[in-house]
C-alpha cells in the first residue's frame, strides 16, 4: 500500500544522565532523565515506492554528507522494521537536518525514532508501541525514547527501560555547538580510564521530577568532568551560561553541544561571547504527532 507521512523528529537532551556497568556485550548500562525539545528535523516516509532511497539536506547537514547509507540510523531503523514486519517493501526516506550533527543531541537517533513511528502510523497493521520499542533498541540508547510517545521520562538499562513522566512547563532553552564534536566512544573511553569503581544504581524519584527545582537539584552529567578535563573550553561554555541565569547548564550527552535551560530567556547579546553557535529553542511539552500527506 502507498503512502506518506512526516513528521518533526525532536532533538533531546539528558537532564541527568549517570553512566552504570559496562555489559559483555560492550553496551553500559545507563540511568537518565530523557527530554524532547522543540528544535527538530523534518522527517518524511513514503511507503509502496520501488527500491528503498534515503536523501537528506538542510541547514545541519555537515558537509561530508551523512556517510555510507547501511549505517544511517533513520535508514536502518526503516529496514529493521520492513524485516520483522514484512512491510513495506520499499520505502523513501527524506530529511532536512535542523539538529546539530555530532553534538550529544540525538539528531540521528531521533531521525531513527521517526521513521519507526511514520511506518507504523502508515502500516495497514500497525504493530504498536510495545514492538517499536523493541525495534528501537538495538539502534541506539536514544532510540526507545524517541520512538515513543513521552516529552518527558526516565531511562534505564540500554535506555529501552522508560518511565513516561508528565511534561514539565516549557522553557527556554540555548543550545550551544562549538566547532568541534567529542566522539562518544573516546568519551566513555576517558571515562572508564578515570574511574576506581563503576558507580551503583540509583532510583531515581520520579515525585521528586514534577517541577523544575527538582530536576535542577539532581541534574548532572557522568560525562562532564571527563569531557571537560580535555576540552576546558566546554566548562567555560557552562559557566557563561550560569552567569546569563540558566537554571541548568549541562553538557548534552557526551557532548561536545552544551545546553541551559532558563526560566526566562536570557537577554539579548548575553551569550554573544560564550564559545560557540547559538541555537534557541524550547522544551517541549509534547510529542509531535505524524501527518499524512499526498
Amino acid at each position: 500500500m502507498s503512502g506518506a507521512a512526516s513528521v518533526t523528529a525532536q532533538a533531546k537532551v539528558n537532564l541527568a544522565l549517570r553512566v552504570l556497568a559496562r555489559e559483555r556485550s560492550g553496551y553500559h548500562q545507563i540511568e537518565t532523565l530523557f527530554a524532547r525539545l522543540d528544535l527538530g528535523d523534518e522527517v518524511r516516509v513514503r511507503t509502496g515506492v520501488a527500491g528503498r532511497s534515503l536523501d537528506a539536506a538542510g541547514p545541519a547537514m555537515p558537509a561530508a554528507g551523512l556517510g555510507p547509507i547501511d549505517r544511517n540510523l533513520a535508514w536502518r531503523a526503516a529496514a529493521a522494521y520492513a524485516e520483522a514486519t514484512g512491510w513495506p517493501r520499499g520505502f523513501a526516506i527524506e530529511i532536512e537536518k535542523r539538529i546539530p550533527v555530532g553534538g550529544g543531541l540525538a539528531g540521528g537517533s531521533a531521525d531513527a525514532g521517526a521513521v519507526l513511528r511514520l511506518l507504523d502510523h502508515l502500516n495497514p497493521s500497525p504493530v504498536g508501541a510495545e514492538r517499536l520499542l523493541a525495534l528501537a533498541t538495538p539502534l541506539g540508547a536514544d532510540v526507545p525514547f524517541l520512538a515513543s510517545e513521552a516529552a518527558l521520562a526516565l531511562g534505564w538499562g540500554r535506555g529501552e527501560r522508560l518511565l513516561a513522566l508528565p511534561a514539565l512547563p516549557p522553557r527556554e532553552v540555548r543550545l550551544v555547538v562549538p566547532p568541534f564534536g567529542v566522539a562518544t566512544a573516546d568519551a566513555y573511553a576517558w571515562l572508564a580510564a578515570s574511574r576506581e569503581r563503576t558507580p551503583e544504581a540509583r532510583l531515581l524519584e520520579g515525585a521528586s521530577l514534577a517541577h523544575w527545582s527538582g530536576v535542577a537539584a539532581i541534574a548532572s552529567n557522568d560525562f562532564e568532568p571527563v569531557v571537560f578535563g580535555r576540552h576546558p573550553e566546554l566548562s567555560a561554555i557552562a559557566a557563561r551560561l550560569r552567569a546569563a541565569g540558566a537554571r541548568i547548564a549541562l553538557l548534552s550527552g557526551s557532548g561536545s553541544t552544551v545546553f541551559g535551560i532558563f526560566d526566562v530567556a536570557p537577554a539579548a547579546g548575553a551569550l554573544a561571547e560564550v564559545g560557540g553557535h547559538v541555537l534557541a529553542t524550547r522544551t517541549a511539552t509534547r510529542v509531535v504527532a505524524p501527518v499524512r500527506s499526498g
